[in-house]
């Protein structure tokens, strides 16, 4: 999360042998908040915060649990905690993850990470800068301009050396520790001077940074009648862009200066040669240049970070590292008034922190997860948080959508993520990170443990393996142990690491080595553990020789998404001979007469389908031949862009499509950019739809893709097309519109890109998306096709059926019991289509009709429709021998309608 304009991190050098050494003449830096600048001339910047006041604070109640904790190396445990509290009279509650970091075992350090290859105005994820420099765990870092070339806003150490100087923004603060291992937050200013071989001096205004705009002093622009220096670590040609100010530069090489730019010619067109550094100056500064300064001369250079709060010097040479941050959050172990405004960076986001204990023993590197199994936190909350776990000072890191935390599991030899950020598994390119290290020995083998998943299908075998830590808990390479392996609880048999799942249940698997063993146990799944399962295509052309992919999804009825192995499945198939082989569905032959199929995966009892018909998906819209307006709208004042039918690009080259570009940077609040169709009336989708599919063009600008429908009822419906668009080019997207409520026919009035309010810094304002090749799936255009249609009747008690005016007998009459009526289900399939078919073991039924397919269980209220669990009121029963269904449930479920006439007793059913 950033502060409007802001991204995160810059570089810094990390540790361990992967971690490029820091060029030692380097300065150190501090916190700050950049704004991209404007063309000079134009109007002024846009003000982040009205005014700098520090903005006061009330601690959150906030209950606090700890889950437990994991040792991650030696001096370094990774702590998992819930939280609970109450939001406007609601409770929430949420999961964080605290490494506390040990600084009195000498074993364990911390550092910077920074970027790609440990270069600013590069970004890399905070697992990817792990995984380069050797670290074993690491957040997220500093804040940073998303639109600038990936620079920290606030100061960077490493090693001693300076790699970024706080940007002279107010109430900003960092983190360090210094070479001695003692901690320090505090907020910082940079003091720098240059020193002519004439004697003649310039102040610095600091190292390495992009452009902003300056607090607490007389200049707009941060590098106008300013001198910076960049080093070999900015890799960026422009040092930096959109600074507003055209630059003379100086290269410097051994303490020598080597050349200088021309007047007026926008400085030298290189990068900053390996060692060397380029002095870029502007207005006053580039006078001095001119006066004082000629090739072959010395140039000198010092500089040093001076504490806000003491006003003492700081040397960078005595930091082991330095990190920027935000506003303060915890001091003297309560919650701080905020040092600048936070209305930025307010709502319910993931957050990052840093803090330390009250003896300076401990460091508590914090992540606050926002994802489906955890709400978030305010910054109030937060600071409830850090006091209750023992932070004596600490400060605000960039959170959001940004907040990431890996870390290496036990005897693991890499590092993974520690949950899912607000993105899912995907992980933001930043600009640096904290990363934690070890340089402890190799020790004596400590313990064993067994690595491999803890939850099984049945008929799934998964390969486990033995892995070792060490005293100090480094990994240790047990692949000569050939341990010996045991499984008890019946659930699970095991040979040689193999473990197959043979029936619901737990087990628990053991391997010996020597004298050491390491069990775990493993929970193997019933169908009735899980919530839904899904195909990975709904719907398939009937005809022989197609194929299509169907991969097996399960979701556990606590929220696990697991892939199904084919091992675990068993396939059938109604209308066709098929097969599945390797997730991928093949027809072979088309029984005489069908028109649709059915591929049923089942399993343990818990089934879904993909229905097959001889027009599996209807195309509505390629954009080849539009003859309806296609219009771009907003909401929100200040908001422009285009839609309109253009050729497409690249592999849409020779086609068209529908581009819709939108710039939101003048707007405010939550903005939208419409492609609208046809006016207000939008284009008809004529037949009910089950699902959508389209082609989309993503920008990576994290926005909210969705399409609004106006069905038959009037009622506007939203279908979120992509939660966040995280992808560049072209992608198929596939919507299921099932649970969708939609009354058809219906229209599809306008696809559309969203920027929320909450986080909204974090998203592009900027940006193009296309589409094509939308199509519907509409059952009754294809697999619904042919079903009979008409009325029919029955009455409570009598043994006959009236279809469509034709008399037929029941060998059992449909009956009341509490308030519901039963029918036998095979007369209702004779009367609308469809089929049944009987489990005698299972005591299941499975219903086929159209585009769905039904599972009942008697005696159970649970139902399974199209792969997905449900819940009825009433469930299906046995009576005289003959198994009967709830009549209303079934027949809505099918798509029938269900009327009851009390007086007569009477029940008809219309298709």
């Amino acid at each position: 999360m950033k502060e409007v304009f802001m991204e995160k991190k810059s570089g810094g050098r990390t540790k361990g042998k992967s971690r490029p050494s820091a060029k030692r003449w380097i300065a150190a830096s501090l916190a700050g908040v950049l704004w991209i600048m404007p063309v000079v001339g134009s109007e002024g910047l846009p003000q982040l915060w009205s005014g700098s006041s520090p903005v006061a604070a009330a601690a959150s109640a906030l209950s606090v649990t700890k889950l437990g904790e994991e040792v991650i190396t030696s001096g370094a445990i990774m702590m998992k905690y819930k939280y609970t509290t109450t939001r406007s009279g609601k409770s929430a509650a949420g999961l964080a993850d605290v490494i506390r970091v040990d600084l009195n075992n000498p074993y364990v350090s911390l550092d910077v990470m920074t970027g790609k290859n440990g270069n600013l105005t590069t970004r890399q994820s905070t697992g990817g800068m792990a995984a380069e420099t050797g670290a074993v765990a690491a957040i997220n870092g500093d804040y940073f301009n998303t639109g600038g070339e990936g620079a920290p806003i606030g100061g960077q150490v490493s090693g001693g050396v300076v790699v970024s100087t706080p940007s002279q923004l107010d109430g900003m603060y960092a983190f360090a520790v210094t070479k001695d291992r003692k901690p320090i937050i505090d907020e910082f200013t940079f003091e720098g001077m240059v020193t002519a071989a004439d004697g003649a001096q310039f102040p610095l205004s600091g190292i390495n940074k992009g452009a902003y705009s300056p607090e607490g002093g007389s200049s707009t622009y941060s590098h106008a009648n300013a001198a910076y220096i960049y080093t070999d670590a900015w890799t960026a040609l422009e040092r930096p862009k959109n600074s507003s100010t055209t630059p003379t530069e100086v290269l410097v090489e051994n303490g020598v200066i080597t050349q200088i730019s021309a007047e007026g010619m926008g400085g030298l067109p290189i990068a900053v040669p390996e060692g060397a550094y380029i002095l870029r100056t502007h207005g006053l500064a580039a006078q001095f240049v001119r006066g004082h300064l000629a090739v072959g001369q010395n140039l000198n250079t010092v500089y040093s970070l001076r504490s806000k709060t003491t006003q003492q010097q700081l040397d960078p040479a005595s930091l082991q590292t330095m990190i920027g941050g935000h506003t303060i959050l915890v001091n003297n172990g309560k919650a701080a008034t905020f040092s600048r405004s936070t209305s930025s960076i307010g709502g319910y986001r993931a957050r990052t922190a840093l803090g330390y204990s009250e003896n300076g023993q401990y460091v508590y590197m914090i992540a606050v997860q926002k994802n489906d199994n955890s709400s978030g936190m305010s910054l109030t909350e937060l600071q409830s948080f850090m006091t209750s776990i023992g932070v004596y000072k600490g400060i605000n890191l960039d959170g959001g959508g940004s907040t990431t935390m890996v870390d290496r599991p036990l005897a693991e030899t890499s590092t993974t993520l520690t949950f899912n950020t607000e993105y899912g598994t995907e992980q933001r390119s930043i600009v640096n990170g904290l990363g934690v290290y070890t340089n402890a020995p190799q020790g004596e083998v400590k313990g064993i443990k067994i690595s491999g998943s803890n939850v099984l299908l049945i008929g799934q075998s998964v390969n486990y393996s033995l892995k070792g830590y060490d005293t100090y808990y480094n990994p240790i390479d047990l692949a000569t142990a050939n341990p010996a392996w045991a499984s008890s609880g019946g659930a699970v048999t095991v040979s040689g690491g193999v473990a197959t799942a043979v029936k619901k249940g737990t087990a628990t698997l053991t391997a010996t080595s020597g004298a050491a063993s390491a069990s775990t146990t493993v929970t193997v799944l019933g169908g009735e553990d899980l919530s839904s399962l899904t195909a990975g295509s709904a719907t398939a052309p009937l005809v022989a020789g197609a194929s299509v992919a169907v991969p097996v999804t399960a979701v556990t009825k606590g929220g696990a998404t697991i892939t199904v192995p084919n091992s675990a499945l068993k396939w059938e198939f109604v209308g066709f001979k098929g097969s599945v082989a390797d997730g991928q569905l093949k027809v072979e032959s088309v029984n005489a007469g069908a028109t649709t199929g059915y591929a049923i995966a089942r399993y343990d009892g818990f089934s879904t389908a993909v229905v097959l018909s001889t027009a599996a998906a209807t195309p509505w819209e390629n954009f080849e031949n539009v003859s309806y307006p296609i219009a771009f709208t907003t909401n929100a004042a200040g908001v422009t862009g285009t839609a309109a039918v253009t050729a497409g690009n690249a592999e849409r080259a020779g086609s068209k499509v529908l581009s819709l570009s939108y710039d939101m940077t003048a707007g405010s609040g939550k903005m939208y950019a419409y492609a609208q169709l046809n006016g207000s009336a939008g284009k008809s989708i004529p037949a009910a739809a089950t699902s959508m599919s389209l082609d989309v063009m993503g920008d990576m600008s994290l926005n909210w893709l969705r399409a609004e429908v106006v069905d038959a009822g009037g009622s506007t419906v939203y279908i979120d097309l992509a939660k966040v668009i995280d992808w560049n080019g072209w992608k198929s997207l596939n919507i299921d519109l099932s649970a969708s409520g939609i009354k058809f026919p219906a229209s599809l009035k306008r696809v559309y890109v969203v920027n929320v309010e909450e986080g909204q810094d974090e998203r592009a304002k900027t940006g193009t998306v296309a589409f094509d090749n939308i199509s519907f799936v509409m059952p009754s255009l294809s697999s619904e096709a042919g079903l009979p249609t008409g009325t029919a009747s029955m009455v409570i008690g009598a043994k006959a059926m009236t279809v469509n005016g034709t008399k037929k007998a029941l060998d059992v009459a449909p009956i009341v019991k509490e308030g519901t009526t039963y029918v036998p289900i095979k007369y209702v399939l004779d009367a609308f289509g469809g089929s049944a078919s009987w489990n005698q073991t299972t005591k299941k039924i499975m219903v086929l009709r159209g585009a769905k397919a039904l599972d009942l269980t008697v005696n159970q209220k649970e139902f399974v429709l199209n792969g997905k669990r449900q819940s009825a009121e009433v469930a299906p029963l046995i009576l005289q021998g003959r198994t009967l269904v709830p009549l209303r449930l079934v027949s809505e479920q099918l798509g029938l309608t269900v009327n009851w006439e009390q007086k007569t007793k009477t029940v008809t059913i219309e298709s």
